[in-house]
C-alpha cells in the first residue's frame, strides 16, 4: 500500500491555476533542455521514502480543500548553497483532480495514508466540477450533492 504526501498549494486559487503554473515551469525546463518533471523543494526529507516511491502521490490543498494530486517519482535530499538540508520532491507534471474534501491549514507537508485519500475525479466529472464557481461547488459539497 503506497503512502502519500499532502501539502498546501500556497498562493494557488484553483486546480486550473495549478495546472497553468506547472505547464509554465515545464515550458521553461524544456527551453533549458531539462527533464520534464515537476520539482517541489521542501526543507524536510520524508523518512518513509520507500513507501512513497511505491506509487505515492503529492496531494495539493487549494483554498482549504484537497483538490488535486501529482504522482511522485523521486525524492532527492540535497544541501543548498548555505549548507542547509533540503529535499526535492520530483513528480510527473500531470495534475489529476480529486473529489474535493475540506482540509485545515498546516505547515510543511504531512503523510497521507492510502485509505485516507479522496478518489480521483473522472475526466467528465473533473471538467464539470472545475467549471463550477467555487462558492457553488462548496455549497453543493456541503449539501452532500458532490
Amino acid at each position: 500500500m503506497p503512502l502519500h504526501l499532502i501539502k498546501l498549494a500556497v498562493g494557488c486559487d484553483s486546480v486550473k491555476e495549478l495546472k497553468g503554473w506547472i505547464a509554465e515551469r515545464m515550458q521553461t525546463a524544456k527551453k533549458k533542455g531539462l527533464p520534464q518533471h515537476h520539482v517541489h523543494v521542501t526543507r524536510m526529507v520524508p523518512k518513509r521514502d520507500a513507501e512513497i516511491l511505491a506509487g505515492g502521490s503529492l496531494y495539493w490543498v487549494i483554498k482549504g480543500e484537497i483538490a488535486a494530486r501529482e504522482k511522485i517519482i523521486g525524492i532527492e535530499p540535497f544541501r543548498d548553497k548555505d549548507g542547509i538540508g533540503r529535499c526535492r520532491i520530483v513528480m510527473q507534471p500531470k495534475v489529476i483532480s480529486v473529489s474535493p474534501r475540506p482540509m485545515r491549514p498546516f505547515q510543511g507537508w504531512r503523510y497521507l495514508t492510502d485509505d485516507s485519500v479522496p478518489p480521483d475525479l473522472g475526466r467528465s466529472a473533473a471538467g464539470t466540477i472545475a467549471a463550477m464557481p467555487e462558492p457553488m461547488r462548496r455549497e453543493l459539497r456541503d449539501l452532500g450533492l458532490l
